[in-house]
């Protein structure tokens, strides 16, 4: 491990040397890649040199515990080993988690599905809800969001949103919402004050770059149609609203957010794409999921991944068996509370799966 770490090292002093290289300034591409290169890299070269300071504080202190004369010196060493050395175990474990492979994912844009599932009124109401806990978080992690696609519920809430959320390791912030998420609480329509339970459906697909898809034209069949919902006379007249329909998959995708139907058509091929790459994906793991025991994943869309308990104030995951009573700060946007013990949960899965 330590002499992969001392090659990085050497790797990320060799990459900042030629960052300051006029030639390499130059070269837009190769300054980007570099760059990215050098970024990815910071925080496992701080944890090493951290790593080594600690180790030669914690052999120093070792030094004198065994041969200073003075005693008082001596249990100054001795009562600082305990604390070097946990702490040297602590950056080792950090370090081991830093050199698991990444997931070439993480620093992609996203599509965010959301739909209500079962509970009627009830359950598209907390898909809004959902979208705007999503937003709020966005906005803290400056990302930027765009409603690709939208139905709108009965009673002001929503059948079925799709956004596209950009920016700085989206994926990464959010792969680990796609599932059922339960919420019980009481409805706004309820007389009697009885507790409810409803349910909404979360995908989170990572955006595909080109050379992972290729759509041939021939597979591909493509409608316009009037688009609904807010717009005033343009909206009844224009031929804006667009369907792709890919037919070896049967994936179909629709777009009528904007009045263009040039930027609808874009809009609508990312998110075939997307989806295509995802199925893609899925099927990649369940072929490895085949072949190898205790597969590390973040489990299939169909489980049910989390509750929202509204009378109790009360949020449990059930992957992780984390429960919360701070359920009104995680719907305000807070959901770092929630991602960040996700995140270190199957980090350590995966290290165990690289140790086995």
């Amino acid at each position: 491990m330590f002499t992969k770490l001392e090659k990085l090292v050497r790797r990320f002093e060799d990459i900042n040397r030629q960052l300051s290289d006029p030639k390499v300034i130059g070269d837009n591409q190769l300054f980007q890649k570099l760059s990215k290169e050098s970024s990815d890299l910071v925080e496992m070269v701080k944890a090493f040199k951290e790593y080594t300071e600690v180790q030669k504080d914690l052999e120093q202190n070792r030094e004198l515990f065994n041969h200073e004369k003075d005693p008082e010196i001596k249990q100054m060493a001795k009562d600082e080993i305990p604390h070097l050395e946990n702490r040297l175990k602590s950056i080792e474990e950090h370090i081991k988690i830093l050199l698991l492979p990444k997931d070439p994912n993480d620093d992609k844009n996203v599509f965010l599905e959301i739909r209500a599932g079962t509970g009627g009124d009830e359950a598209g109401l907390f898909a809004a809800d959902l979208f705007r806990m999503y937003q709020r978080y966005a906005e803290s992690m400056r990302w930027q969001m765009e409603v690709i696609e939208s139905s709108a519920g009965g009673i002001g809430g929503f059948k079925e949103i799709i956004i596209q959320v950009n920016g700085k390791n989206v994926y990464s912030g959010l792969k680990y919402e796609g599932g059922v998420h339960r919420v019980q609480r009481v409805p706004a329509t309820e007389q009697q004050g009885r507790v409810h339970t409803s349910a909404v459906t979360v995908a989170v697909l990572p955006e595909a770059d080109e050379v992972e898809v290729k759509i041939e034209e021939k597979d591909l069949r493509f409608d316009t149609f009037t688009a609904s919902g807010p717009g005033g006379q343009h909206v009844n007249k224009t031929q804006s609203a667009v369907r792709y329909t890919h037919i070896p998959t049967g994936i179909v995708v629709a777009c009528q957010e904007e009045r263009s139907q040039h930027k609808n058509k874009a809009r609508a091929m990312k998110l075939l794409k997307a989806k295509i790459y995802d199925k893609m994906l899925h099927d990649q793991q369940a072929e490895i999921a085949k072949n190898r025991k205790g597969m590390v994943g973040t489990g299939d869309r169909s489980d049910k991944i989390r509750t929202y308990n509204f009378p109790q104030n009360r949020l449990t995951d059930h992957r992780i068996g984390l429960t919360l009573y701070q359920l009104d700060k995680v719907m305000d946007g807070h959901l770092e509370e929630v991602i960040s013990p996700l995140r270190t949960h199957f980090q350590s899965e995966a290290l165990k799966g690289e140790i086995e």
